[in-house]
């Protein structure tokens, strides 16, 4: 099966402008994240999705290839739809532009599983290990069941006791596998479904649309930077290496 991993990027973000193009001690984000891609799959099979001529210029001085898409994509998803009708990959591995210290060997893992069960969209989780990252918004809970379906997804910090404790809990690694239909399905939906609009959550329009979702745990837990309070927890994560 033909694969590429695509990393989709935007300038125009509500919460942090610019943030695939911040600085981490002397090298931009998205080279970051392209630099861990190619650790897993080489360089040849990773290509940066944008709209933005900015990136695209950033990205190609660092060497990655770029496929430029429109400004109509509502979410990164959406962007890989249109990058993938020009690559025409019998499945595409989605790795999120604002994950620098995504682990290589997490996005094998999700590469090994599709191929596993080919035609299955699959997400990555990890175990929450503070309560802070738990109660926080900007870290999606993940909820599956005992073979691994997703069950549902939320900002919210979900499994909570009825006294609100806190007790055990999973948070999406952002990497993704889908398969060409799948991407074409999604595409086809232009409009975000409700539950998807209201947790700001992507994958949701598959559950909302009854499509499963397979579930895989990995060891490591990757910062995601979401707000510009983030890029100091990557940096000290960095420094401590």
């Amino acid at each position: 099966m033909k694969y590429a991993v695509v990393i989709p990027a935007r300038y125009q973000s509500s919460r942090f402008p610019g943030k695939p193009l911040i600085d981490i001690l002397g090298k931009s984000m998205i080279q970051r994240v392209w630099e861990r891609c190619c650790a897993a799959v080489g360089q040849d099979k990773v290509y940066v999705a944008t709209d933005s001529d900015k990136i695209q210029s950033a990205a190609e001085q660092f060497g990655a290839q770029v496929i430029m898409t429109s400004s109509n994509c509502l979410t990164g998803t959406d962007r890989l739809a249109e990058a993938n009708q020009q690559l025409d990959c019998d499945f595409v591995i989605n790795v999120q532009g604002d994950e620098p210290l995504i682990e290589p060997n997490d996005i094998i893992s999700v590469i090994n599983e599709y191929q596993k069960q080919p035609e299955t969209v699959v997400n990555a989780m990890c175990p929450i290990t503070a309560e802070a990252e738990f109660r926080s918004f900007t870290v999606p809970k993940v909820v599956a069941s005992k073979t691994g379906n997703l069950l549902y997804m939320s900002r919210s910090p979900i499994p909570v006791s009825k006294t609100n404790g806190f007790s055990f809990g999973f948070k999406q690694v952002c990497i993704y596998a889908f398969s060409k239909a799948h991407l074409e399905f999604f595409a086809s939906h232009q409009q975000k479904t409700a539950i998807e609009e209201v947790e700001d959550i992507e994958i949701l329009r598959f559950l909302e649309n009854d499509i499963p979702v397979k579930m895989i745990e990995v060891a490591s837990s990757s910062i995601a930077v979401d707000v510009p309070l983030d890029v100091d927890k990557v940096i000290n994560a960095l420094n401590e290496r």
